[in-house]
């Protein structure tokens, strides 16, 4: 691909095993190369299937993005919103796609949990408990008997299920074939099942703010390493998996393959396409 630095505007960023490394945390080298991606007006989104409330410390304390002018893609593409908060692009589930997700998985013996902004009703099955609250700390967690208990006045964002991989992973082969046809189904880590209305999906919710913003794909370049990664890694101009990407978002990224989350690779992609210097050892 043979355009110039200058027209990436727009860098979309993936969290987990992407500008995180393994502990969760933003190296040094990440943080510097954000900044001359910044310096050279490239706005930074970061793409999500968080809500905002679990990411407003990296937002603000870590990375400074915060501001009217500055947006977050969360809930997988399901919410777009400035990062103050304002919403300006949302897809929401209703209650009768919830009930539908629901009783496929409760026939499996697999927990849901239901989610709500940064809210999470939590609906056991067959006494299998979720592990949500395990990957996801930040958030308000609620714990329901049975789907009849959920408030009907809320707005939902997504399902997730959490489970032992192992088990998780047994499960979802078993899965009816309806399901993904009806839904957007795909892992987001190694013990989260995820299910978006169809439709719904980083790229969407790129292509969302995009039209907002007046920014074609071509101008976007979009990072991540699981499969709720892979339509925004197709989509944009400028595609790039992580070194540590499954294989399936390694063939969907339409650049190249960078570093791995724990060898700084966020910023090595930066380097080589945004700030067009090499990237030295000694920064990893």
């Amino acid at each position: 691909m043979e355009q110039a630095a200058a027209d990436i505007k727009l860098l979309a960023l993936d969290l987990d095993g992407t500008l995180f490394t393994t502990d969760k945390q933003v190296s040094p080298e990440n943080k510097l190369a954000l900044q001359l991606a910044k310096e050279k007006g490239v706005d930074i989104v970061i793409t999500t299937g968080r809500p905002l409330k679990a990411i407003g410390n990296l937002i603000e304390e870590e990375l400074g993005l915060q501001g009217w002018d500055q947006y977050s893609i969360t809930f997988n593409g399901g919410l777009v919103q400035r990062n103050d908060g304002t919403v300006v692009a949302h897809h929401p589930m209703s209650m009768d796609e919830i009930a539908q997700v629901q009783a496929v998985m409760a026939q499996l013996a697999l927990p849901v949990d239901v989610i709500s902004d940064g809210t999470v009703y939590s609906i056991p099955s067959q006494g299998k408990a979720s592990l949500y609250h395990t990957a996801n700390p930040m958030l308000d967690f609620i714990q329901l008997d049975s789907l009849a208990d959920l408030p009907k006045d809320k707005v939902y964002n997504k399902i997730v299920i959490v489970c032992e991989a192992d088990y998780l992973d047994q499960r979802i082969a078993q899965l009816p074939a309806s399901l993904s046809q009806q839904f957007e189904v795909f892992k987001s880590r190694e013990i989260i099942l995820e299910v978006m209305p169809k439709g719904v999906h980083k790229a969407q919710g790129l292509a969302d703010l995009c039209q907002m913003l007046g920014l074609a794909p071509h101008q976007v370049m979009t990072m991540g390493d699981e499969e709720n990664d892979l339509t925004m890694l197709a989509w944009a101009g400028w595609g790039v998996a992580m070194g540590n990407a499954v294989p399936a978002a390694k063939a969907a990224a339409r650049l190249s393959v960078t570093r791995t989350n724990d060898q700084s690779g966020v910023a090595e992609a930066i380097y080589r396409y945004i700030v067009k210097e090499e990237m030295t050892d000694g920064l990893v």
